[in-house]
Formats: structure tokens, sequence, C-alpha cells
């Protein structure tokens, strides 16, 4: 069993080709392992992390290479826990939430639940981990707060019997269970540091260690390997081979954050490590060494833009940092962290000598594109946070928008950053800043209902468009006659830029904010993604739906189309970054 970056299919609307992504850069390691994906044979599984109380979490599995749903299993209330596969396939065992708190046996091959039991007694706490035996289909272990338990399961009674393992005065939480390779004991990793080994035979604890110098802020993932030592990590970032009965760390590796994951690579002569910090490590046994290979946010990322005329380049920005990206290779190339702040929306300069960024600290902050160094910040932009920016093609003049609803207009000198013009009309917070191509007007869209069309020489408005609806994103069409708005009511409006009159207004997303738009060059297409997860690519003239992506797992907060028609970019507030081919290219 092991995880894949894999998600569900993309879905179509019509007989129109889907949108594929072409890459998945995901937070958590190794691939997939953050989200609920495992793969068995031929088919992976995914399951509801946490709904909403009183709801039911829905168990999938997928036909990993038709990439179709194979069946749906659904039982457990509000959250699925954990799950695991038996060594032969046949079945599955899942574990609810706090809400739940049961275990259920299903049977993979009729799609069935066979039986359920609550996952502890009553005065016990939640179980947070499970795991089946190695070469025994109807024997496996769930373990958590307060609770640790051997099951067997009695298939001809459509039961299944638990056994409380004994620790003695030991009282652990356990985050994680390994069965060592001839099924005769299996080991757990604690929130205390250390690891219990406790035989399967008679659930009674066999061993324990370290006694001294545990491991700090609990360990987090346990590996065995052929030779009977084990892979720990631990929840402060460290890799250690250890061997029982003591378990003291033989050799160690110090990751930069906690450790999420351990998976051993085909024989066992590599191994990949994944942190809370979305890294991925490749290590070796030889030297015992470290090589990060995989790198990605690991808080919401905010925003997401190319550098003008390319699509081999793009940056996102999310809590305390920006990076850039290298398309073909999916590669970090950047990485700018300001500590402790947040970059709330970034643009390259058009002539790709520097990067702008908003920052909640209200200052914007300008940094080379080639090794991050700040080139210059300009103090106290706005009292309540940065919020949106935008720059004009001559590089001369930065737009900034804010938490308080101002609109401020910058001139960018060589040596020099001067406020030339505060702009007050709005009342709550600028979400999203277009500028047009002449650089005379440009267009700010606001959570207090408005979207207003600024004129750029005058420093006055000249349009007001008003709808009952918390502005999200707004685009000009090419021609710059028209704009196109959506925001929280979920619908797409199109209005005349001359005297702000609606022109048409589509139903642009079933449930949820639409968070991000973006439109094509010649204007045939245009790009929405929300909170329903989707990407959606719409004709522009038709107003109808054309192609739906289908990848994220988090709410969709920006969506960028590439110049030249490459890809997509979508980027969501689990930390995902999801790279799609973009289906016009000829």
């Amino acid at each position: 069993m092991c995880a894949v970056a894999q998600r569900r299919p993309v879905h179509k609307e019509s007989a129109s080709p889907p949108l594929w992504p072409s890459c998945l850069l995901q937070p958590g390691v190794p691939e997939g392992h953050r989200q609920p994906w495992l793969r068995i044979s031929g088919l992976c599984l995914g399951y509801s992390w946490s709904r909403s109380l009183g709801s039911t979490a829905d168990i999938l599995i997928y036909d990993y290479f038709a990439k179709v749903i194979h069946a749906t299993m659904t039982l457990h209330q509000a959250k699925v826990e954990a799950l695991a596969f038996s060594p032969n396939e046949l079945y599955l065992v899942s574990i609810g939430g706090q809400d739940d708190g049961s275990v259920v046996i299903w049977n993979v091959a009729t799609k069935t639940s066979i039986c359920g039991h609550p996952a502890t007694v009553p005065t016990a706490g939640n179980a947070l981990a499970v795991k089946f035996a190695n070469h025994m289909d109807d024997v496996f272990i769930t373990a958590g707060t307060g609770t640790l338990r051997l099951w067997l399961l009695d298939l001809p009674n459509r039961k299944i019997r638990p056994t409380e393992c004994q620790t003695g005065v030991l009282k652990r939480m356990i985050n994680c269970i390994e069965v060592s390779k001839d099924d005769n004991f299996f080991y757990c990793g604690t929130t205390t540091g250390d690891i219990l080994m406790v035989s399967m035979k008679t659930g009674l604890l066999s061993n324990y260690g370290p006694i001294k110098d545990k491991f700090s802020l609990g360990i987090t993932a346990i590996v065995e390997l052929k030779s009977g030592d084990l892979l720990v990590g631990s929840g402060d970032g460290i890799i250690a081979m250890c061997r029982a009965p003591n378990f003291k760390p033989l050799k160690k590796i110090h990751m930069d954050s906690g450790i999420t994951s351990i998976s051993l690579r085909g024989l066992g002569h590599q191994f990949f490590v994944g942190t809370l910090a979305s890294q991925i490590y490749r290590c070796n046994f030889t030297e015992f060494k470290e090589e990060l290979i995989t790198t990605c946010h690991s808080d919401s990322i905010l925003d997401v833009t190319f550098p003008c005329g390319t699509s081999d380049l793009f940056g996102t920005c999310s809590k305390a940092e920006i990076r850039i990206w290298h398309t073909p290779t999916n590669k970090e190339l950047l990485r700018i962290v300001v500590p402790n702040m947040t970059c709330n929306s970034i643009e390259f300069m058009r002539d790709g000598r520097s990067i702008i960024s908003a920052w909640n600290d209200g200052k914007i902050r300008a940094f080379t594109p080639e090794t991050g160094k700040l080139m210059y910040t300009i103090n106290n932009a706005h009292h309540d946070g940065v919020t949106a920016i935008a720059v004009t093609s001559d590089g001369k003049k930065i737009i900034s928008g804010g938490g308080e609803g101002q609109l401020r207009v910058w001139e960018i000198g060589s040596k020099t950053q001067r406020l030339i013009e505060v702009l007050k009309e709005h009342s709550s917070t600028i979400s999203c800043i277009k500028v047009k191509k002449n650089n005379q007007e440009c267009v700010s869209a606001s959570f207090d209902g408005t979207c207003i069309i600024w004129d750029l020489i005058r420093y006055a408005r000249n349009q007001m468009i008003l709808a009952n609806t918390l502005f999200k994103c707004v685009c000009y069409y090419p021609d710059e006659y028209q704009i196109i708005t959506s925001g929280k009511d979920r619908k797409i409006g199109y209005w005349e830029v001359f005297d702000g009159s609606v022109i048409r207004e589509l139903d642009g997303s079933l449930s949820g904010s639409i968070n991000g738009m973006d439109i094509t060059a010649n204007g045939d297409y245009f790009l929405t993604g929300g909170e329903d997860k989707l990407i959606k690519l719409w004709g522009y003239n038709e107003g109808e739906v054309t192609h739906i992506g289908i990848g994220h797992s988090g709410n969709i907060n920006r969506v960028k189309i590439s110049p030249t028609l490459k890809h997509i970019i979508s980027v969501s507030s689990d930390g995902a970054i999801l790279r799609w081919r973009y289906p016009y290219t000829d």
C-alpha cells in the first residue's frame, strides 16, 4: 500500500476535452500523503477528512488506472479519521472521528460493510490510527488517546472482537502504528516521544524506550526496515534509526520541521520523508543524509501571477513568503521570507526587474526576482494592511488597495517612491485591482458591493458598479469596453465600462463564492475558481462552461492563465498548486 498523488478524474459539462492537472504540487509528502489517497492494486481510495456535524463522511474507492469511482461507501458521521487495507486486499477498515466513534470493516469486492463496533470503551478517548497485520486479513490494531486495541474479525458471525492491550502503568497517547514483518510485535509512536513494543499474540507490553532523551514533540511516523531496525520521525524534525529493545537512536538526520510521513523506496535502499513545511526529502542509508527534492507552501496560497510574456515562470504568495516556480520542471527557484507577516498579493513589473508585493503589516515591498533581495519598502502604505496591488505597464506607478477601502497611487522612481493620490470612495476591503493597457484607467473591486472605474489622469471616479455581493475578482475584457466580475453571490456579471450598466449575469457556481478569475488575451475564454473547489473554463460570448477541472480539496483562491496559453495555474487554501493543460493550445 502506498500513497499516490492522483486525484479524482476531471469531469466535463460538454463534449469538449476535459482539463487535466498536468502537475500537482501538494503540501505534505510523499506526494498525496497530506490528502487521503491510498492505492490498492488498481484501486485508490479517498475519504472525507471533516464535514459539518450531522452530515455523513464518504469513503470513495477509485479505479486507479481508469480514473473512475469504483465504489462509494457511507456509514461514518462527520469525519473519517483513518483507514487501512488488509494485506490481501480483501477488507478495508475505517475509523470515524470524535463525533462518530466507530470502527467499520468493509468488503472491498462487494463494496459493502461487514460489521461495525465502537472504536473505544465509553470512558476512553478517541481512536486516531489503524493498522492491519502484514500476513493476516482478520487482525488489525487501533490506537489513539487512551486506547490501544487488538481486533479479530469473526467473518462467519459478522463480528469484530476487540482485546484491550495492557501497558501497565504506562499511559500514552498514540500517533502512529507499525507492525513487524513477522507479525510478532507492533510498535506505537507516542506523543511523549517514546515507542511502545507490544506483542501481537498476547496484547501485552513487551518493551518501551528510549527511557532517556525521548523524541521531542512526539513520534509522528514509524517504518520498520528489513533489518528489523526502525525509522522514526518526530515532531521536531528528527529522522532516526533505532533498534529494539532500548530504541536509542543509532543515526540521526535533522529536518527543518516536523515529520509527517516516511516511505521506503523500492527494496528499501532509499526512503522519502515528508515534513510539516511541505517539503519532500530523499534520504539514503549509506551516508544517512537528506536531499531536498520537492517543496511547496504549507499555508493558504493567496495569489498567483506570471511575468509578462512568459509561461516558464510564475510566482505565488502565502503566509510569510513569496515563491518563484519554474513551470517546465515544477521546481522552486526562489523563496523570499518575511517572518510573521502575510503576503496578500504579488505582481511582476512589466520589465521583469522587480516583484511588487502587498503585506498585511501595511507595507509594499519590492524584491529582485533573481536573488530575492529587498529593493525598497513603502512603509505605512495602508493602515489596515495592503490587500490588493497592481502596476502600470510602463512600470512608473503602483496602485494599491487596503483593508480600510482606500486606493492609493504611487509614483516609482529609480530611487524614490512617492504617494501621488488617495482615492477614498470604497468603504471596505479592496479585493482586486486591474489597470487598463493605456495606464489611464483602472478598476477596483471591493467587499462593500461596488466596483469602481477610476480615471488615473484626473484621479476621479468615472463609473460605479453596484451589486448585492462582496466582489472578489474583476477582469477587463481585452478591448476594455467591458468588465466581468464575480464574488460572494456566485454570479458572474458582464458590465459596460462606459456607463456601468449590466449586460449579462450568469450563475457561476452552485455552492460557494467565486474567488478568482482570469481571461485570455483574445477574450474568447475566461476562467473561474472558488469555494466549490472547481476550475471552470467559460466561453465569453456563449456564457457557457466548456470544461470543468476537479482536483482541489481546499477553496480555490486564485486562478491564472499563462500568457502563451500553455497552462492554467490554480492555488487554494490548503496550500496546493495545480498546473492544468490549457485545452485549446495548438
